[in-house]
Formats: C-alpha cells, structure tokens, sequence
C-alpha cells in the first residue's frame, strides 16, 4: 500500500511539472503584457525598462525555472493587471470556485446514480424514456447554451433566481461562504445546474449500462432465487459492484469541473477563479494564468491520486494482486 502510494505521488509530480512547463511556455505568447501595463505614450526606452523588470527578457525556461522555484513557496509572483500578490487573488477567488464546484458534484452524483438505477430497473417505462430523452439534450447541449437558458427561463421569466453574482456571503474563518444566506443558496442553483449536469447525465448513463449488465449475471440471479426482496437485491448486491467504475468516472470528472468551470463562472459573472482566468488571458497577465493552470493541474492530480486510493480499497482484486506480487 505505501508502496502504491509513494509511486502515485511520483507520477502525480512529475504529471505537475510536465503541465506546468507546457502551459507557462504556451501563454508566454498570448500577448504582450507591457503594452496593457503602460500608456500609448510610453517610449521604447521605457517599455525594455519594464520589459527587463518584469523578467520578460529571459528565454521560457529561465522564466519557467524562477517561476517554478517561487512557486514551491506559494509565491506566484504579482499580477500585472491587479498589482496585487497572486496568491492573495486566488484564495480570495478559491472559495467560491469550489463551493460551485461541490454543488454541481453532489447534484450530478445523487441524481444521475438514482436516474441510472431507475432507468437499469425500469427499462422500458414511460417515465425511464423520458429521462434518457432529456438525458440526450443534457449531453449534447453546451454548457453555456444551458446557463443562457436556465437565466431565461428562472431569472428573466419567472424572476425566481438571480441571474449572476454570489449573492450575499458571510466569512467563517476567513473562507467566505454562500452556504450560509438564502441569497448565497438561491444564487448557487443555477451556475450548480449548468456545471453539472453533463457530469449528471454522463453517470446515469454509466450507472444504468452497468446495471443491465450486472442484473444479467448469476450471483443476482442466485440472490434472487434465495427470495431476497428486490429493494436489497439492487440496491445492496446490483448498486455495489457498478460503484468501482463510478468512482473513476466521477473523479475524472470533478477535476473535469474545476477546469471547465471557466464557461459557467463568465456565463453567471461567478467571482470565482475561471472568471479571474478569463481575464487574466485578455491581459496577458502571465503569473495569474500559469499559478491557475498550476493549482488546477495539482487539484486534478491530488483527485485522480484519491480516485486510485479508493479504487485500491473498493476492488478487491488489486489488494489480492499486490499481495501476490509480494
């Protein structure tokens, strides 16, 4: 097991470090942050002098060496558009990141596990053709195509939910929060719906494919002929063994969401760190947008190592072949 850990972290840094080089030599050419920085009546001279304070001057991997060197500090260096530490705009924005982030995750999980059972059990039900029927437009819609819809329909039609911002947070412990206030709690709502949903229709679908396989072999058969009650045949023998390729897909998916929640964050004006991304690529504001590209690859990482821990502890299979090999 050490073992096992010990090598995932290996991979997980050098998966880091690979990520982090190409993304900081990739928007080292977006644009040039200079002209952004100062007026159009800065002179030559005075542009090289910033160019040169700033480090600009440098090959990419001298700058990528004293990036990632400051980096294994948490200093990130300061933002050219804010003039203000990186590390401080992110942890003002990482809150609200991940508040979304979890909301869209237990909506995508808790329904698309009850929809995938329901649609397994009742394959040929009116109401289980109709939720793979909606399923169809929530995997094919885009993202932003669905938030633009949900605005139109309960924001400006209905007028039941706030079309963009936080809505009123509190600070506990110096992590602000939306958890806390009925405006925070109505303003998740819809950015948590357009996040996750085509995560929610991605495991229903897993869910319920694993499911006709899994009532199909002869342990369930065998569960049945013993006259145990259906609830318990699928919800304790069928829903078990479809959680090992659930577990994967969804951990692959929550770092799916963090990357992708730059859409949904610009959709809903979510003062979150995909609308800080966003505008910090239309400033060229190099050290914001490699620490963000950094903080998501590790977060991706860190998921993936706990997705393969868990995967360990569920699959009894790999505990009985590191044995063997022992």
């Amino acid at each position: 097991m050490i073992l096992f850990v010990l090598r995932r972290c290996i991979q997980a840094i050098v998966v880091v470090l690979i990520v982090s080089f190409v993304s900081f030599a990739m928007f080292t050419y977006v644009g040039d942050p200079v002209n952004n920085m100062v007026g159009e009546e800065a002179g030559p001279a005075e542009r090289a002098e910033l160019r040169t304070k700033l480090g600009l001057d440098d090959s990419v991997p001298v700058q990528f060496a004293r990036f990632a060197r400051r980096a294994a500090s948490a200093d990130f260096g300061i933002s050219y558009r804010n003039a203000v530490p990186v590390t401080q705009l992110l942890t003002e924005r990482l809150p609200a990141t991940l508040e979304l982030v979890i909301c869209a995750t237990i909506f995508a999980l808790v329904l698309g596990i009850l929809f995938g059972v329901y649609t397994g059990i009742r394959q040929k039900g009116l109401l289980s053709q109709l939720i793979q029927m909606l399923s169809l437009a929530g995997i094919s819609l885009p993202s932003f195509v669905v938030g633009i819809l949900l605005i139109l329909v309960f924001s400006v039609t209905l007028n039941w939910l706030p079309s963009f911002g936080r809505g009123e947070v509190t600070s506990v412990g110096g992590w602000t929060t939306g958890f806390l206030t009925l405006s925070g709690i109505k303003a998740l709502i819809l950015p948590s719906i357009t996040l996750g949903l085509y995560q929610m229709t991605l495991i229903m679908r897993l869910v319920r494919s694993e499911m006709l396989e899994v009532l199909r072999t002869d342990h369930i058969k065998f569960a049945r002929a013993r006259g145990l009650p259906e609830r318990l045949v699928y919800f304790r023998h069928a829903l078990k063994n479809t959680l090992i390729p659930v577990i994967t897909i969804t951990g692959l998916q929550i770092g799916s969401l963090i990357a992708f929640a730059i859409v949904t964050e610009t959709v809903f004006q979510w003062p979150g760190m995909g609308l800080l991304f966003i505008q910090a690529v239309e400033f060229a504001d190099i050290p914001v947008v490699s620490a963000y590209l950094v903080l998501v690859a590790v977060m991706f990482v860190s998921i993936n190592l706990i997705v393969d821990l868990l995967y360990y502890a569920v699959d009894p299979r790999l505990r009985a072949n590191g044995a063997a090999k022992k």
